[in-house]
């Protein structure tokens, strides 16, 4: 009996030392990197992108961080401001964390005779840990309504 009890405690010892991976919270990542949106600011925005990213939007798909950054970030973020998120389901594990819901912005005219409108529709984020330990947005989908005159 005394050596099931050394078995027992040794296992229950090593079973203890080991590391669980520590879930991330997505719902930080997703605010810093709207904030960084928001904030005008495209080089903070890229900073987020994974290496192999892909970005959907309708008919639309980018692969890669350089042509993401170049088609989606850089040609989109002066033409819209504002973003908002309203997260409807989220999950998170030790490699991999996303966030879904609907969102909104304010799409800003490009011309003159142009007025300002408001874009809405659904996404969803897809974060993962690269091999260096840092969270990096690998996919983002968005299927938008049509823009909408604001008032």
């Amino acid at each position: 009996m005394k050596r099931y009890l050394y078995i027992l405690f040794f296992a229950a010892t090593l079973s203890s030392c080991t590391q669980q991976e520590e879930a991330v919270n997505v719902q930080s990542l997703n605010q810093e990197f709207i904030s960084a949106w928001n904030s005008d600011n495209p080089d903070k925005v890229i900073s987020y992108l994974a290496e192999d990213v892909q970005f959907i939007q309708g008919e639309t798909h980018f692969t890669g961080k350089t042509e993401v950054a170049n088609k989606w970030v850089k040609d989109t973020y002066t033409t819209i401001s504002d973003l908002k998120t309203n997260v409807v389901s989220t999950g998170t594990d030790g490699t991999m964390a996303y966030e879904a819901g609907t969102f909104s912005v304010d799409v800003l005219p490009t011309g003159q005779e142009q007025l300002r409108g408001i874009g809405e529709g659904n996404f969803i984020l897809l974060w993962k840990k690269n091999t260096e330990g840092d969270w990096k947005l690998s996919y983002a989908q968005l299927e938008g309504l049509p823009v909408q005159l604001k008032n």
